[in-house]
């Protein structure tokens, strides 16, 4: 009796075991999962994974199911030899071209880049799984809600596999496996033995073995395999997977470690196993459940939609507060024997800027804050770069650089800018004001805008008309890097920025009674020239130089979007500008544009009150310069014209920048006024978002019926007046959740709110 109470006991433990294993990955499909019938045949069309530290592409190369493994900080940080000695200095660069010998520069600063393998990120290794015996899967599904990939066969045959949502950990859990499907660790190829190609520039990447490791072991215990790799230096990493196969299941755990953190891939490895799979789902879910409901957007063109979506899954899967910043392909890098596209460093000269766009209105603050906590620690980095190169005190961070932020230089104009820090520093200016926490203006905002306009300040000087003037001036990427690019009147780029600088530090002193230090940037503000116009009234590269070349950079047109220092909401002459700038865009056409150009132009033509421009211009993006896993890939895929550019070097500014044009169509109010549904084209008569956040720490939901805005719900986190532009048209409204009263005064609504409070304007239409 016994003996059949502890087999019944055995056996209803194994389908209680089983229940749970069901129940441990439940899924949740969206309309906007990517779904395909076969596995990708490229790494950069691998459905993505990740958690701002680890990261995971799922494909299938030579007959392998492969999952390709990255972690952030995986870095050759070797240093270049030509950013050192007496000629490392602007200076110099200035003499050379008053002296119109521009080879030695180049030689100096833009040839190393191009040439040497490092500094570079690299990558990790990969887990591959044999196809030969199970044959191919027939559907691969990315479920969207729950961050997990999965993988079935026409046998029956179930795997699923997420990188953990917060732990840097990634797991697998495979159902009715076969024999013969069990995991494998491949690493790259660095052996030294081949000295590989090295004509291959930082766009295709050049050989991982030009790096010149000793290639690492790769260990086999029983059901683990640990692959050490030493790198450059000290450097080194291990990559750890470790499974255990119950029945006809198996569930595996891999992690990645670097030199440079103290975590340990084999310990982490080991203590998710000890929590287990169903444990580390929870957690799992627990962020991504909060990450979709911080806010949500519903339109009806199908194509945005979806790739709205994607966008915002791919943001939160590398992006966080405690992680390094996004850099040009996070923790996606390359996986074909080769250094990432452009090397996979920090472009702060557009890329990482465009990358956290999305941050903002889209409620994700914290996500934004691994950008800002690193480009506050790098602070002293940066001050050393500005004091050796520049010759002056305050802040500059070069416009491309390591992960600690040392500069790679490369094309000098524009990643040795003056004004790279001017444009970062909107950044914590924007956390500010979106957020609105005084802690964070007093500690971080202020601090760093003040370093900043305190280098702009030294680094400029007056003319002989008390003019405030750059030495040499540029506007990425024009001209590329010959000595063409470099002008010798102010570009509206860098004045644009230095604008900012000033004005935005102003405009903080005075929040913190700072009265004396927002007099000083005001007036260092009223001493800068007026931008510089065509004909038409757009505005030009420089004096004497119009937008008559296509170009992928809108670098000429910073003062409209990012910076509003020109804005539809100024008035007509504003207004005339910013069309003359369009319309110009538009002309010259996109031949030499990349697809974030596209985003980007989007974004611009939101602002201009353009919602089928801004509509039409994402839609291109969408359409023809991703990957069908949704990856920005630079060059027109479609081969339609819509650009001459039709590589596919894969970055992810683009992506985010797309998601940022979808924000400003639904909500804007970088003028300290709330306008909703300001640029939607006509046909949107039913549209809808959620939680969108906006200046003033106020978080806004909204909702459009039958082509007429029905309510706005307005959550007032910290308090203070709330300016919205009317949003009913020719109908009155009720308001419920306050008893203050309202004032309706050229059409803007101002109300006093109080910290935690919701009001709900409802049309009585």
């Amino acid at each position: 009796m016994e003996s059949r109470l502890s087999l019944l006991c055995f056996l209803l433990s194994l389908l209680l075991l089983n229940s749970c294993s069901n129940r441990n990955i439940k899924l949740t499909p969206s309309n906007y999962d990517l779904i395909f019938n076969e596995l990708s045949q490229t790494w950069d069309e691998g459905m993505p994974l990740g958690n701002g530290v680890v990261g995971s592409l799922v494909w299938e190369k030579e007959n392998h199911l492969r999952m390709s493994l990255d972690r952030v900080d995986l870095w050759d940080l070797r240093p270049s030899d030509s950013l050192s000695g007496p000629n490392y200095s602007f200076e110099w660069v200035y003499q050379q071209v008053m002296k119109k010998d521009y080879l030695p520069v180049q030689k100096k600063f833009d040839h190393p880049y191009d040439r040497l393998p490092a500094p570079s990120k690299i990558p990790g290794a990969g887990i591959e799984f044999s196809l030969e015996q199970i044959g191919k899967p027939q559907s691969v599904h990315l479920y969207l809600n729950n961050a997990v990939c999965e993988i079935t066969w026409a046998n029956n045959m179930k795997m699923q596999t997420f990188v953990h949502a917060v732990e840097p950990v990634g797991w697998f859990y495979i159902e009715n496996a076969d024999e013969s499907f069990i995991p494998e660790l491949v690493a790259p190829v660095y052996n030294d033995s081949q000295a590989g190609e090295s004509d291959l520039g930082p766009v295709t990447g050049q050989d991982l073995r030009r790096l010149g490791y000793i290639q690492g072991d790769v260990v086999k215990e029983g059901n683990r395999i640990i692959y050490h790799q030493k790198g450059w230096g000290n450097f080194y990493y291990d990559v750890v997977v470790e499974w255990k196969k119950s029945g006809n299941t198996l569930t595996g755990v891999w992690s990645i470690s670097s030199s440079l953190s103290e975590e340990k891939a084999v310990d982490k490895v080991r203590e998710a196993l000890s929590r287990g799979i169903q444990a580390d789902y929870q957690s799992h879910m627990v962020y991504w459940d909060n990450f979709w409901k911080q806010s949500s957007v519903t339109i009806p063109d199908e194509v945005l939609a979806k790739q709205y979506a994607n966008e915002m899954y791919k943001f939160g899967s590398v992006a966080r507060e405690y992680s390094y910043p996004i850099s040009l392909q996070a923790v996606w890098t390359a996986d074909n024997g080769k250094l990432p596209p452009w090397k996979g460093d920090y472009h702060h000269d557009l890329n990482t800027q465009l990358s956290y766009w999305p941050c903002y209105t889209g409620n994700y603050l914290y996500e934004g804050l691994g950008y800002l906590n690193t480009l506050w620690e790098q602070r002293e980095e940066n001050r050393k770069y500005t004091r050796e190169y520049f010759g002056e005190n305050g802040l500059n961070v070069p416009g491309v650089c390591t992960l600690e932020g040392v500069p790679m230089a490369g094309w000098i104009q524009y990643s040795m800018s003056p004004t790279i820090a001017a444009w970062l520093s909107q950044h914590f200016y924007l956390h500010y004001k979106y957020s609105m926490d005084e802690d964070f203006l007093k500690k971080r905002a202020y601090p760093y805008l003040k370093e900043v306009a305190t280098f702009l300040e030294e680094f400029t000087y007056l003319d002989e008309d008390g003019v405030r003037q750059l030495p040499l001036s540029s506007s990425p990427e024009i001209y590329d890097n010959s000595i063409d690019a470099w002008f010798h009147t102010m570009t509206n780029y860098d004045l644009s920025l230095i604008r900012f600088a000033f004005s935005a530090a102003s405009e903080l002193a005075g929040e913190l009674s700072l009265t004396d230090e927002s007099m000083h940037w005001k007036e260092l503000y009223g001493q800068l020239p007026d931008y510089e116009l065509d004909e038409q009234g757009g505005l030009t590269f420089a004096k004497g130089f119009p937008y008559n070349v296509s170009h992928r950079h809108f670098s000429n047109a910073m003062a409209i979007h990012p910076l509003g220092l020109i804005d539809w909401g100024n008035g007509e002459k504003d207004r005339q500008i910013i069309k003359a700038t369009i319309d110009n865009f538009d002309e010259v056409g996109p031949d030499y544009w990349t697809g974030y150009s596209y985003s980007w132009f989007g974004n611009m033509k939101a602002r201009a009150m353009d919602g089928e421009g801004a509509a039409k211009e994402l839609r291109t993006f969408a359409e023809h310069f991703c990957l069908k896993n949704t990856f920005h890939a630079n060059g027109d895929q479609t081969k339609s014209g819509k650009s001459k550019f039709t590589y596919r070097p894969f970055t992810l500014e683009g992506n985010f920048a797309f998601a940022s044009g979808i924000q400003e169509m639904l909500l804007q109010s970088h003028t300290g006024i709330v306008r909703i549904f300001p640029a939607i084209p006509v046909s949107w008569d039913d549209v809808s978002f959620y939680n969108l956040r906006t200046y003033g720490a106020f978080l806004i939901s909204a909702q459009k019926e039958n082509g007429k805005i029905s309510q706005v719900t307005v959550f007032s986190e910290k308090g203070g007046v709330l300016r919205m532009d009317y949003p009913f048209g020719d109908y009155p409204f009720t308001i419920e959740g306050t008893e203050e009263s309202y004032e309706l005064k050229d059409n803007i609504i101002e109300l006093n709110t109080i910290p935690g409070q919701t009001v709900v304007f409802t049309s009585e239409s």
